[in-house]
């Protein structure tokens, strides 16, 4: 029984936690990857599953580690902040953070635009709208996937430069739009649903956090409307003071 002692004053489960929270701290158990099995892990420490079951679920409850039902007990990554503010881009955010930030281009269609887009992007209905799926990731590992509405008559070639370069401010920017800020956005959390999991990797039963969110030109002029769908357990959302 490797360092774990009945009868000294602490229970097992807790002896077993403080050691293996120790090992992912120092690196041992690198971010994303399966800690042993937990027969392993319980002939290692001497103990029944219950036991190191409870050891598990208090660093789970510390954001430490996850369960994924049927694969195993992962190491969680570091969360991404992400700032909501007037002037909110997903490149900046990461890069910020000494990581890599990327775009892919999911799919994209035309459809004419419901009364509800109509009305946020000041378009006539049934306007025709370049919806654009995306996913976005750092240093490789999948944050959000979103959809977007443009105007198509205004941002022709916008599915042509965003699978390019994989930044939608790029992408505006090469149809004369230099500057955007955010009007509004609005957040809930909700199970993730449809191919949302298997978009960002994440497990059954998992939460995402959900923006839907207005961009417009320093005049006010309405840009894009986005609903983004955020893995919950690898970001927070942080609400700048200045923008309260």
């Amino acid at each position: 029984m490797e360092n774990v002692h009945r009868g000294a004053g602490v229970s097992l489960w807790r002896q077993i936690a403080d050691l293996l929270r120790g090992e992912v701290l120092s690196g041992r158990w690198p971010a994303d990857t399966a800690l042993p099995s937990e027969s392993a892990l319980s002939e290692r420490f001497g103990v029944n599953r219950h036991t190191l079951r409870r050891a598990l679920a208090a660093l789970a409850a510390e954001g430490l580690v996850r369960s994924d039902q049927g694969r195993g007990t992962f190491v969680t990554s570091e969360r991404l902040a992400y700032p909501i503010s007037r002037r909110t881009r997903f490149s900046e955010i990461v890069s910020r953070q000494a990581r890599a930030p990327g775009g892919r281009l999911i799919a994209s269609r035309i459809e004419p635009a419901p009364v509800w887009l109509a009305d946020h992007l000041e378009l006539a209905q049934g306007a025709p709208l370049i919806a654009l799926e995306t996913l976005s990731v750092a240093d490789g590992v999948p944050i959000s996937t979103a959809r977007s509405w443009f105007s198509a008559e205004r941002f022709p070639d916008l599915v042509a430069v965003y699978a390019e370069t994989g930044s939608i401010t790029r992408a505006l920017a090469r149809h004369g739009v230099e500057d955007y800020v955010r009007l509004w956005t609005k957040v809930r959390a909700r199970p993730a649903e449809g191919t949302e999991n298997e978009k960002l990797a994440l497990p059954r039963g998992a939460t995402v956090l959900v923006t839907e969110s207005l961009n417009v030109e320093p005049d006010g002029t309405p840009l894009h409307l986005s609903l983004t769908s955020f893995a919950a357990e690898r970001m927070e959302i942080v609400i700048e003071a200045g923008d309260i």
